[in-house]
């Protein structure tokens, strides 16, 4: 059992991706502000992913007063292809970083091929445009993403490619520094850098492993521990605080339950020491500004044809840790397709991306209870990755 756990901030997410509170509009009313991206080729017909006409879009959106709306929103490089971890923002919320893990083919505009994009965007809020200031090329697959505290380090995972980016940040300028080499068909998805800095997280769903990375400033290199979590780790985030990570574990899709495990960092070297079922394809997990929950979005066959045997409705789990095991709480059961989530820095709300429908659907969380409110909002596109920004 863990002793004196540190609690961080409302304000403050494992990944860094928050660095404040809720904000005030022009009006003077509280709101509280996400980064979502939008894939417009990802459409998907009874189990079938089609190739979509829409526009691929970076957006800003707002919650405020039990309502979602869209503050601004422009067309840029992404990507619903690989884990939903695309956006890592940058700790003067100024900024943040995009991936593209796909593009549309030069050559056939009606054929979808891996992309190596990366983008450094501007973030504005109802004020003015977000834009993109630079673009950079990180490796075939550009996938999940992350960034340090100090904001100088981001790394890149290569799903294609199998190799992970190392880039420098400063100001606007981008340079990656290194290329490290995983594994040919590793399947690199997801990197989380912990909060001192030292090490880095790398999910590999081509080989079923966790690889540690370890960070001295800018120099980052292949450590020889591997965590072996489940089938296929691929989404991952670490709480607050650093003593635990989450993996899910996305399976092969075939119909049979997956999971997500439970990494204690606080020793070492780190280890699973605990993993639970939660249903078909977990597709995201990620822990709340407190880092005193966990939510699962759980695909769970509703990306597969209706008359499959293993079609059912996705659905939103929550979980708690205590004495270093994971616990079902409660969920919500709807939707299709899920991607991304976001929670608010009070934890009394999160976001969840719903990809088929193109839809943000809003749910409320009291206490042990997570419930729909019903709140939806309408995008144009196939929502991917979502982050709260503040």
């Amino acid at each position: 059992m863990k002793k004196n756990r540190f609690v961080a901030p409302l304000c403050i997410t494992a990944s860094l991706t928050l660095f404040a509170c809720a904000s005030t509009n022009l009006d003077g009313k509280k709101s509280t502000n996400f980064i979502s991206i939008q894939d417009g080729r990802a459409e998907l017909s009874d189990g079938a992913v089609v190739l979509g006409n829409g526009t691929n879009t970076f957006a800003v959106i707002t919650l405020q007063d039990g309502k979602l709306s869209v503050q601004n929103e422009f067309p840029m490089p992404t990507s619903l292809v690989g884990p939903p971890t695309s956006i890592a923002i940058l700790p003067n919320r100024k900024y943040a970083l995009v991936t593209a893990a796909t593009k549309l083919d030069p050559a056939d505009p009606k054929k979808v091929i891996s992309a190596d994009v990366v983008s450094l965007v501007l973030i504005s809020d109802s004020v003015g445009p977000s834009k993109v200031v630079t673009t950079a090329k990180a490796g075939a697959g550009a996938s999940g993403v992350a960034i340090n505290r100090e904001g100088t380090l981001a790394l890149i995972a290569n799903r294609v490619e199998g190799t992970v980016s190392v880039f420098e940040i400063n100001g606007e300028q981008l340079k990656e520094n290194t290329k490290i080499m995983i594994a040919e068909k590793s399947g690199p998805s997801h990197v989380v850098i912990a909060p001192n800095g030292k090490k880095a997280f790398l999910t590999r769903d081509g080989d079923h492993q966790v690889s540690v990375l370890d960070i001295n400033g800018l120099n980052v290199t292949l450590s020889k521990r591997n965590i072996y979590a489940g089938l296929k780790p691929y989404c991952i985030d670490i709480d607050p605080s650093g003593s635990y990570a989450v993996v899910g574990n996305l399976g092969f899709g075939q119909g049979d339950s997956d999971s997500i495990s439970l990494i204690d960092l606080t020793v070492e070297p780190p280890r699973v020491i605990d993993t639970v079922s939660v249903g078909q394809t977990p597709e995201g997990v990620a822990f709340s500004s407190s880092g005193n929950l966990v939510g699962v979005t759980v695909i769970n066959g509703s990306n597969k044809p209706k008359a499959s045997s293993f079609y059912g409705q996705a659905s939103y789990k929550l979980f708690s840790i205590k004495n270093g095991k994971l616990f079902f709480m409660s969920e919500v059961i709807g939707g299709n397709w899920l991607q991304g989530q976001a929670f608010t820095a009070d934890d009394r709300n999160v976001v969840i991306q719903d990809a088929m429908n193109k839809e943000m659907r809003l749910y409320k969380i009291d206490g042990n209870q997570v419930t729909d409110t019903g709140e939806r909002l309408k995008m144009k596109a196939a929502p991917a990755t979502i982050r709260y920004w503040k």
